[in-house]
C-alpha cells in the first residue's frame, strides 16, 4: 500500500500549503481551528448527541469541564506515582514542552454546546497522546489523527490522517502503514468515545480523580 501511495503522494507534494495545514503545522494555528469549526458543523451534532445518551458524556455537556493550567494542580501530578495517568500526561507535556493553555478557543460554532464539544475535543488530544504513547513528531500527530478520526469523524482529523503522510519519508511511510495506521484504527475502534471520559471526575472507588488514576 505505502509503494501505491508514493505516486500520489509526490504529486501532492507540490501543495505546500494543503501539507502544512493536513499536518496541524500551519504557521497560523489559528487557520488550523478555524477550518476544523467551519468544516465539521454535521458532524459535531453527531458527537453531541452521542455524548447525551451516554451518562458520563451527558455530565460533561452539563457541567462542561476544562483542561488547562488553571484547572489542573500541576504540582500533585508531579507527586503521583508512576504509571498514573496524571503523571504520564505531566511527563508528555515536560518532554515535548507543550501546554494544555494552547488550545484555541472556539469562534465560529454558533451553537454554546456544540462549541463546547470542539472545544472538549481540542484539550483532551494531548490526553490522546499521552495515552496512545506518540510524541508531537509529524508521525506521532498522524498517528492520533487516525485515531480521532475513527473515533470522531471530524472533516479536520480525516484530512489530518490523510494528507498528513505527505510530509513523511519512505521508511516512515512504510512504517505508518504496514503497522501505525492498522493500530490507530484498531484501538479507535474498540475504544470507549474519549469525549465521553470525564478525565476529572472524582474516582468513587479510589477517592482521587480519573485524571490520577492508574492507566
Amino acid at each position: 500500500m505505502a509503494t501505491l501511495l508514493r505516486p500520489v503522494l509526490r504529486r501532492l507534494r507540490g501543495l505546500p500549503g494543503l501539507t502544512r495545514l493536513a499536518a496541524g503545522k500551519w504557521s497560523r494555528s489559528d487557520m488550523v481551528a478555524v477550518l476544523g469549526e467551519t468544516t465539521g458543523h454535521r458532524t459535531l451534532k453527531v458527537l453531541r448527541d452521542q455524548m447525551r445518551r451516554d451518562p458520563e458524556g451527558a455530565q460533561i455537556l452539563q457541567e462542561r469541564p476544562r483542561i488547562s493550567t488553571s484547572t489542573l494542580d500541576l504540582g500533585k501530578l508531579q507527586s503521583l506515582p508512576e504509571g498514573s495517568l496524571g503523571r504520564e500526561y505531566l511527563r508528555f507535556l515536560d518532554v515535548n514542552r507543550v501546554s494544555p493553555d494552547t488550545r484555541a478557543p472556539t469562534h465560529f460554532v454558533d451553537d454554546e454546546e456544540l462549541a463546547y464539544v470542539i472545544q472538549r475535543y481540542r484539550e483532551v488530544h494531548d490526553m490522546l497522546h499521552t495515552l496512545l504513547g506518540m510524541p508531537t513528531s509529524i508521525l506521532g500527530e498522524i498517528v492520533v489523527k487516525w485515531f480521532e478520526a475513527v473515533q470522531t469523524g471530524l472533516p479536520m482529523c480525516i484530512l489530518g490522517a490523510l494528507f498528513g503522510p505527505i510530509q513523511l519519508s519512505a521508511q516512515s511511510l512504510q512504517v505508518l502503514v504496514s503497522e501505525l495506521i492498522p493500530w490507530a484504527v484498531q484501538n479507535g475502534r474498540t475504544a470507549p468515545c474519549v469525549l465521553n471520559l470525564y478525565y476529572e471526575r472524582p474516582d468513587p472507588v479510589s477517592g482521587g480523580t480519573a485524571l490520577f488514576s492508574p492507566v
